[in-house]
């Protein structure tokens, strides 16, 4: 049996009685019912995925890179010479991930999963290379339903690893010059949406780039004709390594019942790709903030995931899951620290 199917096969629901429990004890702390609103709702979905009181105390941070065929077709404002750049980028420590997960007490794992010029063997990097990029997916399928589903059980090996150690939170998130435009096709395969309602100005391509852009999604859909109810099929024609790799992720998290933070529209589609491949895995991912990017809602809306911010952000590489994180330390904070009303001495509501 491959791994994958191992996977999905230890894939369950949330577990409503930790979920009660959260909720029955926030309801006897000294505020109002519900008065923290969105905060307690985070802390009974973390205890709901765990099993356990909410607990943020080694979170984790994914930020997987790769290349795209795609950019060929000119889809993005910079080079594709900038993956690699940024990779060399993060293991510095020099990027907005990590100067954000510094700050969240979050540390930052970065992977190759197929960037085009090939970076050594640099302290740091770990290497999960399934080839220079994906292919041209506006000409044909970006890669082997064979690689799709060894990446995908790449990063959930990588997600194993952490949590094996400790890890009580993962982030999700990514590097790829051209990956908005894979993202973009996903989200259109899965949900149904129109590739113009779904494909934003990514890099900064401006209006006649965006054009473009929605062109070569409805090219790429035309040319390989992804089966939205088939995860797999979608990741293998219009996707990317790098999302592959979130997919695993985020699948390994609800198997393992790990909670995990989805960054923005690029995560989003990794999102996708795992809810249609495991249903049950939408109780574990939680919905960082939304994306600038118009896909991202849509994405979000199919997945019934809220999001948790909305800063009209649209980088990526994960900035989205560590600011999460503070959000996350706060509502499991509330829950194991606050004075209960009889502990503290203060008198109830009136019955």
């Amino acid at each position: 049996m491959r791994p994958l199917t191992k996977l999905l096969d230890a894939i369950g629901g949330p577990n409503t009685a930790a979920a009660a429990e959260a909720q029955r004890h926030l309801d006897t702390l000294t505020k109002p019912p519900r008065s923290l609103g969105r905060l307690e709702e985070l802390a009974v979905r973390l205890a709901a995925v765990s099993g356990r009181p909410p607990r943020v105390s080694a979170p984790v941070i994914f930020t997987f890179a790769a290349d795209h065929g795609v950019v060929a077709e000119g889809v993005s404002a910079y080079p594709q010479s900038v993956t690699a750049q940024m990779v060399e980028n993060f293991l510095r420590g020099g990027a907005a991930v990590n100067v954000l997960a510094r700050q969240a007490g979050a540390r930052v794992i970065v992977a190759d999963f197929g960037v085009a010029t090939l970076l050594g063997a640099p302290a740091g990097l770990v290497s999960c290379r399934f080839g220079p990029g994906t292919r041209n997916m506006a000409q044909g399928s970006a890669m082997t339903r064979e690689q799709a589903t060894a990446a995908i059980e790449a990063g959930a090996a990588l997600a194993d690893g952490v949590i094996a150690t400790g890890a009580d939170l993962l982030g999700t998130g990514e590097m790829g010059i051209g990956n908005t435009t894979a993202a973009s096709a996903i989200t259109a395969a899965v949900t149904g949406a129109d590739p113009d309602a779904v494909t934003g100005y990514g890099t900064g391509v401006g209006d006649e780039g965006r054009r473009r852009k929605v062109a070569v999604v409805r090219r790429a859909l035309d040319v390989n004709r992804p089966d939205g109810a088939d995860g797999l099929d979608v990741l293998a024609k219009v996707g990317g390594f790098e999302i592959a790799g979130l997919t695993g992720v985020m699948l390994a998290g609800a198997a393992r019942r790990v909670p995990v933070a989805v960054d923005g529209f690029i995560a989003g589609a990794a999102a996708l790709i795992a809810a249609t491949l495991a249903p049950a895995a939408r109780h574990a991912l939680f919905a960082a903030h939304r994306s600038a990017e118009p896909g991202h809602a849509v994405a979000l809306a199919h997945l019934g995931l809220a999001p948790y911010l909305d800063l009209d952000m649209r980088l990526g590489e994960g900035t989205g899951a560590a600011l999460f994180v503070h959000l996350a330390r706060a509502a499991a904070a509330i829950h194991g620290e606050m004075a209960t009303f009889k502990s503290a001495g203060v008198d109830g509501p009136v019955p």
